[in-house]
Formats: C-alpha cells, sequence, structure tokens
C-alpha cells in the first residue's frame, strides 16, 4: 500500500472518529458532517453521491451512521475504507457507552447531566433542519419534476403518519419505474 493510499485512510479514519465523537442526535447529524467533510472539504464524493448515501444508509437495517461509514469508505477506500471508516465511527460510542454503563447510577440522578442532554435535544434539531435544508435544496435546485412530486409527497405522507417503510418503499419503486421508462426512451 502506498504512502498516499495510507494517508487517505488515516484521513478518513480521523476524519469519522471525530465527526463521530464529537456529534450528537445520531445518524442525520452525523451525514450531515460527513457532507461538509467529504463533499465540500476533501472533495472525495459528489453532493448527489452523499445523498444517495444517506437515502442507502436510512434504508438498510442498523444504524444510520454506521452504514453512511460503510458507503462512504467504500467510496473513497473500497474494503479498506470500510474498515477505516467504520472504525472511525464505532470506536467513540463505545468508549462513551462503556464509561456511562460504567457509572449509570451516577449519571442517571444527576440534575447537570439531564439539563446538559434536555440542552443538546436543541441543538440536535437545529443541525437536524440543516440537514434537511443542505440535502433536500439540492434536490429542489434541479428542475426534474417527477424529483420535486416524489419529495412533497414524501413529505405530506410522512405529515399524515404513513409509515416510514412505507415512503421508502414507495419511492424506491417510483425511482426504479423512472429508470425503467428512462432506459426505454434511450433506447
Amino acid at each position: 500500500m502506498s504512502r498516499k493510499e495510507k494517508g487517505k485512510l488515516w484521513t478518513l479514519f480521523t476524519s469519522m472518529l471525530s465527526i463521530s465523537a464529537f456529534t450528537f442526535g445520531g445518524g442525520f447529524v452525523i451525514v450531515t458532517l460527513m457532507k461538509r467533510r467529504f463533499v465540500d472539504e476533501l472533495g472525495w464524493l459528489e453532493e448527489n453521491d452523499m445523498l444517495d448515501m444517506t437515502a442507502l444508509a436510512q434504508t438498510c437495517p442498523g444504524a444510520i451512521a454506521v452504514n453512511a461509514a460503510i458507503l462512504a469508505g467504500r467510496s473513497v477506500a473500497g474494503v479498506r475504507g470500510i474498515a477505516a471508516a467504520v472504525l472511525g465511527t464505532i470506536i467513540p460510542p463505545v468508549a462513551i457507552l462503556s464509561v456511562i454503563s460504567y457509572c449509570y447510577t451516577q449519571f442517571a440522578e444527576n440534575a447537570w447531566v439531564a439539563a446538559a442532554l434536555a440542552g443538546m435535544q436543541a441543538g440536535v434539531a437545529a443541525v437536524i433542519v440543516d440537514v434537511v435544508l443542505n440535502l433536500g435544496g439540492g434536490i429542489l435546485k434541479e428542475k426534474k419534476r417527477l424529483i420535486h412530486a416524489v419529495l412533497m409527497g414524501a413529505f405530506m405522507a410522512s405529515l399524515l403518519g404513513v409509515n416510514a417503510i412505507h415512503i421508502v418503499l414507495a419511492c424506491a419503486g417510483i425511482g426504479a419505474l423512472n429508470a425503467v421508462c428512462m432506459r426505454r426512451h434511450q433506447a
């Protein structure tokens, strides 16, 4: 393995480690920071690729953050990239949860910790809004009516309480049908 490949793997690992270590709020927050790091700063991924990875990470079983790390790591550096990204992603939560589980009773009864966690919820909500605006805004800039219709339909369905699995399956079906139609028109 060349120095350049090792450097890329190290950057991938340390990027995911720092993102995972200093991010509260789950996968969607991490995905936003991954977009900033890998799309905006390093230029390793395209914005549309990150959007696709986010959709895939959400639909696959497991934690969104780990699924996104797998997809980003594979795109950046193949199988070794997967290992680097996943390790960087899981080390901080495992370490934090180990400490918290060891000291659980002290944490659970501490009013300061409860207040800090309540305050972090507001920050998490702001970051999730940022995800929607950044990734969703890119979709709205495209001049594709079907994408706009699917986006609005999915949003309305979620407001009406339709199960997220049904929304994802419907969107996947519409996307597959659109791809088949596009191929027939090209042929």
